[in-house]
């Protein structure tokens, strides 16, 4: 038997091993089975057959058949999979946008590599280590391969800079990048302080008590917690977040599954944030760790969750190696809220495309914008672990006050701008056009705040932009969008000029589910019933 094919036979005894839920004779037998049936189709088949490709196909379709979230994940992917998970990467060190077929340096990542060798915000690439790499039609995956490396190693590139008419050689050492879960963290007013994650990896509790105890020297009093459009991460991640609010000694979730015996998550007397007022942010795009983390905190009545149902992820999986450097990601358990909930979604593997469209289904039926369209039946009612309060299973995380979808500024015209990159490219286009100016006006993010305003001037430029990029102008659309459409522009030069955090400052503006957390906070008394005091 070559070494090849006595590799792709072991990853099949192990996956399959891993996977057959029934007797262990007959899982023997199975195994048996796919190994002879291997090593017939290998030696006798008509034709040369691509084991490796052979094997990856069965597995890909064992698991579809188990569940929605048990997956393959081929070797080339397993890097770029857990990266942000992990919260980190080996590279240069800077935020890029491919702009006119040219490599544009739109920020250099704080304290990263190319930021301590002089990379400025808007430099463009010409050269990575003397190969040409403007006007080829570059893609974001060969910026990537050129860029990222082991830390230690050397890239040389040249750039070109506005004012200077020679190339900028710069010698770059690469190092690990931050990839940060934490997307803004700042005070509303006085004293409401406002964090929001993207993601639960494993910088995720780190970074939250840097922010909390940042927010705290500002006098920080009740915290807004901005889960919306979180699609999960690490288990452990989102135990260690739901520490920071519960007491000592109560359940956070637990988990069980056929082969994996009840396991309990529970709170210590660890915890930044056990007393001040809490209200939790979550939407359908919020998902496994983020209902761990606001299912905890609603069936222990610890504060108020607002928005809407939650996408309703509630196995566990574990992720398992195989031989060739690819892996599973298994699913071995379903969680538990701390009242017994399960909120992973029905699901059926004969029909995963109904599972895949849940998101579709609940807009068509108008449950993203009346609550009263949401049907739950009486046996998925639950009551909370102090008040006992009537919360639901079944699929998701229902929250406390519901807040509507909101689509009276969407228009055609303003989903192309989004769809088509063209606000984020016009953006990167007008800040690079008047950096020094933007610099010059506003040093500092209040300043910007307060005083720059996309004028109309602004608007036609944006509008022209379009309609070089092959999207008409519609006067209609752009009338109805056009707050919108401003609101997203300020922002994104926020964003460019200062950071992320920045962004969010703008983005959050007027937003009804920020505001309804505000109004709540303001006027607790009001709204006190749904929490233990």
């Amino acid at each position: 038997m070559t070494r090849r094919f006595a590799s792709t036979l072991a990853i099949a005894i192990l996956t399959l091993s891993s996977l057959l839920s029934v007797g262990q004779n007959a899982s023997n037998m199975a195994i048996y089975k796919t190994v002879r049936f291997l090593q017939y189709v290998t030696a006798d088949y008509v034709d040369s057959i691509d084991v490796d490709n052979m094997v990856e196909e069965v597995i890909k379709k064992t698991l579809q058949n188990l569940d929605p979230h048990s997956v393959y994940i081929t070797r080339d992917d397993v890097r770029a999979m857990n990266e942000p998970l992990e919260g980190n990467f080996e590279g240069i060190g800077v935020e890029f946008n491919i702009l006119n077929d040219t490599l544009m340096v739109v920020n250099p990542v704080p304290g990263g590599p190319s930021e301590r060798v002089g990379i400025f915000a808007g430099d463009r690439i010409i050269f990575i280590d003397d190969e040409n790499v403007a006007g080829i039609g570059l893609k974001n995956s060969d910026v990537f391969k050129l860029l990222r490396g082991d830390k230690g190693t050397q890239v040389t590139v040249r750039v070109m800079r506005k004012g200077i008419s020679d190339l900028i050689e710069f010698n770059i050492t690469r190092d690990r990048i931050p990839i940060h879960s934490l997307d803004a963290a700042y005070m509303i007013d006085s004293r409401i302080g406002y964090i929001k994650l993207n993601r639960f990896a494993l910088t995720t509790e780190d970074e939250f008590l840097e922010a909390i105890a940042k927010l705290k020297k500002e006098r920080m009093q009740d915290l807004i917690l901005d889960l919306r459009g979180n699609g999960g991460g690490y288990l452990n991640a989102s135990v260690a977040l739901a520490d920071q609010f519960l007491d000592k000694d109560k359940l956070i979730v637990y988990t069980e599954g056929r082969s994996a015996p009840r396991t309990d998550f529970v709170s210590t007397i660890n915890g930044e944030f056990k007393k001040g007022r809490l209200v939790i942010l979550i939407d359908e795009g919020s998902a496994s760790a983020s209902e761990i983390v606001s299912g905890a905190v609603q069936d222990w009545d610890r504060g108020i969750i607002i928005g809407r149902r939650s996408f309703g992820k509630g196995l566990v999986q574990n992720q398992l190696p195989l031989p060739d450097g690819s892996m599973i990601r298994l699913t071995v358990a379903r969680y538990h809220t701390p009242t017994g909930r399960v909120i992973q979604k029905p699901y059926s593997t004969a029909n995963l495309d109904n599972y895949y469209n849940d998101l579709n289904a609940r807009y068509s039926k108008g449950e993203l914008f009346s609550a009263d369209s949401i049907s739950i039946p009486d046996s998925l009612k639950y009551s909370t672990l102090s008040k006992g309060k009537t919360v639901y299973g079944g699929g998701g995380i229902m929250p406390d006050i519901f807040i509507p979808f909101d689509t009276t500024f969407y228009t055609d015209y303003y989903g192309k701008l989004i769809r088509m990159g063209i606000i984020n490219q016009f953006v990167h286009t007008f800040v690079d056009k008047n950096r020094a100016q933007l610099n010059k006006s506003y040093s500092n993010f209040r300043k910007f705040d307060q005083n720059f305003q996309i004028t109309s001037e602004i608007m036609e430029e944006l509008v022209t932009f379009a309609e070089n990029s092959k999207l008409p102008s519609d006067a209609d659309g752009l009338e109805t969008s056009g707050d919108e459409i401003r609101k997203q522009l300020k922002a994104l030069i926020a964003q460019s000029l200062f950071s992320t955090n920045h962004y969010f400052q703008i983005v959050n503006q007027n937003n009804m589910a920020l505001q309804q957390a505000i109004e709540v906070l303001n006027n607790w008394d009001s709204y006190k019933h749904l929490v233990k005091e």
